[in-house]
């Protein structure tokens, strides 16, 4: 029995409050790259993306196929990046996203980690290859942010499954 059933009378948010927290919460991730942080090595994962990947993955229509786009032009905005890379990076891993679905049958949380773990080294890796000229010696830091936002992948899965389950959304 779930805490919804519990109690059927307490109000639940409206269905366009509820379809405007994965919004909500991928923008937070995003915008935590503004947050004035001073490190020797710039390993701050790409939370954005983070939350995108875990809204994908756990939930899957909480977010159109589009939604992609305008997420990662907001992303591209306050990150720094070349205007349209996180619009094209985020839109192909949900078309990459969509193609393994249509493939499997079944998925668990380790597939969900393999995926997710794929599409933060292509997304890294790309954003690499458009923002830094090719002689520029960071892939032992990009290495470290990669290994960094993979291993926050469960975390991030964790908050959206509590977030999904208070929306009333399941």
């Amino acid at each position: 029995m779930s805490q919804a059933d519990a109690n059927p009378f307490e109000p639940k948010l409206t269905p366009g409050r509820a379809r405007m927290i994965p919004w909500l919460t991928v923008v937070g991730g995003s915008a935590c790259t503004t947050l004035p942080l001073i490190a020797t090595v710039p390993i701050l994962p790409p939370l954005g993306l983070v939350m995108l990947l875990a809204w994908r993955l756990l939930a899957r229509f909480a977010l159109r196929p589009w939604a992609a786009a305008p997420l990662g032009l907001f992303d591209d905005l306050v990150s720094g990046q070349p205007l349209g890379s996180a619009v094209l990076i985020w839109s192909a891993i949900f078309l990459a996203i969509d193609l393994i679905e249509s493939r499997l049958v079944f998925r668990d949380f380790w597939q969900d980690w393999l995926i997710a773990g794929g599409a933060i080294l292509f997304a890294l890796a790309i954003g690499r290859v458009l923002a830094l000229p090719i002689g520029a010696q960071v892939d032992g830091a990009m290495m470290a942010q990669a290994a960094a936002t993979m291993l926050l992948f469960p975390i991030a899965t964790r908050l959206v499954a509590w977030i999904d389950r208070k929306r009333g959304m399941v």
